[in-house]
């Protein structure tokens, strides 16, 4: 690491949250820049994010496999057309390795609080691996990293079922499903995979389902020999290959922003594929959604609506109300008997942890400079009175149908140009976005929600904050999203820098000086 900037602990000049796709990809595009003092903090020992805490049975990627990887690093193996989990994570060690990024990685060093330091104008960061500062601070813990389980408040008697219980993203693989009467909670992307999973080996399956999703057919096939080859030797045709896979969802989008009552020809074909699989109309009604395709995230599968059918499998169109016992409740009072319960619950999305732990410039954590207002950010990245600090995957920057990847890479980008300016403006100096310039572009980006599918579909989705309002998706294509993150436009932030050694603010504190762009 650096050197000292006399806090606690060793200081680096840029500290990264988090070891997933956004946390690697900062790290690469880091040394790329030339940029060798810094660190990646990573709670877990090993890397890979939502791809190494998401190991439960049937786990997989809905995104073409070809398009959710790193442009910068290809990958000629993939096996299939959308890849399993343990070849996603396979993905990432090898780009830790290929790029050299495991010396500059800190496993089991959770952040705990990290302070912003005015006179210093660094992060004072403490971690369950020790202290450290940094002058620039690339939180990367992305919207899946924390599952959300229900309170005893939220579902009574939670705290006294006798079996088994646990999130669908903290899998106990050392407990044994076989023959087992196991309640799935949930009808979301987990669900939906871990379902026809684990149907075949438990003794009964019990799904609460508070709210059908809309699932189209899983175009999935292994990857032949021969395409492999030909990806090796001739790189374009992969390129090509990632081109048009993107090109199509970039089409598609324009029905989901712009057109949502196009939707409904892809309605019926989700209505048909439901169909050929659930003959039993009493059943199709009860999974039949009742809110425009695309409001939710649009699910694939091939093996979910078969397993539904199975005589071992119940499905009860209603959300869990209440434990008793060893018997779950359902809002509409029908009951189980269960073992076993797995959570497809999700993730805290909208109110990402970490925020909790980031205390701003004016002693307020990021999650009170939000309360009330939801998640705000300028272009996904800075939050106003949060110099030096910037989020991948942060507010509004989430898909809803094409690969995050293509965002995270577009958000390095704004990173890279962010510390480029800090070298240009020279010496001890912080970006601090200006609030006006996070309130317009929120402004913008809520004004163009208005029409998305996501907002006038009639549903209820892990997109909405607490307040109904759209804090996570992108309301635009990938394209527009990379031309506005492009680089750092100066006028949009205050440049702050530390004050001559002695001066006194008014309060008798030392102070630093906040200047005009280019001055």
């Amino acid at each position: 690491m650096g050197g000292h900037r006399g806090g606690n602990g060793p200081h680096v000049r840029v500290a990264v949250i988090g070891s997933g796709f956004g946390g690697l990809g900062a790290a690469v595009r880091l040394r790329r820049e030339g940029i060798t003092d810094f660190v990646v903090l990573e709670r877990a020992g090993s890397v890979g994010g939502t791809w190494r805490d998401n190991d439960y049975p049937g786990c997989a990627c809905d995104v073409p496999s070809h398009l959710y990887s790193f442009s910068f690093a290809p990958n000629f193996e993939w096996p299939r057309a959308f890849s399993g989990q343990e070849h996603i994570r396979a993905y990432l060690e090898h780009v830790t390795d290929v790029f050299g990024l495991r010396p500059h990685i800190r496993f089991g060093s959770e952040v705990l609080r990290m302070a912003w330091d005015g006179e210093r104008l660094c992060w004072d960061i403490e971690t369950s691996g020790g202290a450290l500062s940094a002058d620039f601070v690339v939180s990367a813990t992305g919207p899946l990293s924390d599952p959300k389980l229900p309170t005893e408040a939220e579902l009574p008697g939670l705290g006294s079922f006798p079996g088994k219980a646990f999130h669908s993203a903290r899998w106990d693989h050392g407990y044994d499903l076989r023959g087992k009467r196991v309640a799935m909670i949930g009808t979301g992307a987990s669900a939906i995979q871990i379902v026809p999973a684990i149907q075949p080996e438990v003794g009964r399956l019990t799904l609460f389902q508070r709210t059908p999703p809309w699932v189209l057919p899983r175009v999935d096939r292994s990857i032949s020999g021969a395409e492999k080859w030909l990806h090796k030797q001739l790189p374009f045709t992969a390129q090509a290959r990632r081109g048009l896979l993107w090109g199509v969802r970039e089409l598609q989008v324009q029905a989901f922003t712009k057109r949502p009552n196009q939707l409904g020809l892809v309605e019926r074909m989700a209505k048909r594929h439901m169909a050929r699989s659930v003959a039993d109309p009493q059943l199709r009604a009860r999974l039949t959604p009742d809110y425009r395709i695309g409001c939710k995230r649009i699910l694939l599968s091939n093996t979910y609506y078969p397993a539904l059918t199975r005589p071992n499998v119940d499905v009860i169109a209603s959300g869990l109300s209440k434990v008793d016992g060893s018997t779950l409740v359902a809002a509409d009072g029908s009951a189980a008997e269960v073992d076993a319960i797995v959570f497809g619950t999700g993730f805290h999305v909208t109110d990402m942890p970490i925020a909790d732990r980031v205390v701003g410039a004016d002693g307020r954590t990021l999650a009170e400079s939000w309360a009330g207002g939801g998640m705000r950010s300028l272009r996904g990245a800075s939050a106003a009175g949060f110099p030096n600090w910037m989020t991948i995957i942060g507010p509004n920057t989430g898909l809803g149908n094409s690969s995050m990847i293509l965002m995270i890479e577009s958000q390095l980008n704004y990173m890279a140009d962010f510390v480029r300016q800090l070298d240009v403006l020279g010496g001890r100096v912080a970006l601090d976005a200006r609030p006006a310039a996070v309130d317009a572009w929120n402004e913008r980006v809520q004004k163009r929600m208005e029409r998305t599918v996501w907002n006038t579909g009639g549903c209820t989705s892990w997109y909405l904050d607490a307040s109904g309002r759209n804090t996570t998706v992108w309301p635009g294509t990938t394209t527009e999203f990379r031309g506005a993150t492009r680089r750092v436009d100066l006028s949009e932030y205050e440049v702050v820098r530390a004050a001559p050694p002695g001066t006194r603010n008014s309060g008798g504190a030392t102070d630093t000086e906040k200047v005009e762009a280019g001055a």
